[in-house]
């Protein structure tokens, strides 16, 4: 999978792979559904109290990503 980073920070351009791909190539397919989902949560969890509008895109972003994973199995 080749996720859409949403939105583009520079805090990410560091080193030679992307966190999320890393994640995806390190965890089993289960683990990576795991850990997708638990973004989800998390974002939409804290969203009214930490990151507003924000929290519910990165949620989406994952959502988006698990919705591709499982296009594809």
């Amino acid at each position: 999978m080749s996720p859409i980073y949403h939105p583009p920070t520079r805090h990410y351009d560091h080193g030679a792979i992307q966190p999320i791909d890393f994640m995806e190539s390190f965890f089993t397919p289960e683990q990576y559904r795991g850990y997708l989902k638990g973004n989800i949560v998390k974002y939409i969890a804290r969203y009214e109290a930490k990151g507003g509008l924000a929290d519910l895109e990165k949620a989406g972003v994952y959502l988006k990503w698990l919705v591709e994973l499982e296009e594809q199995a």
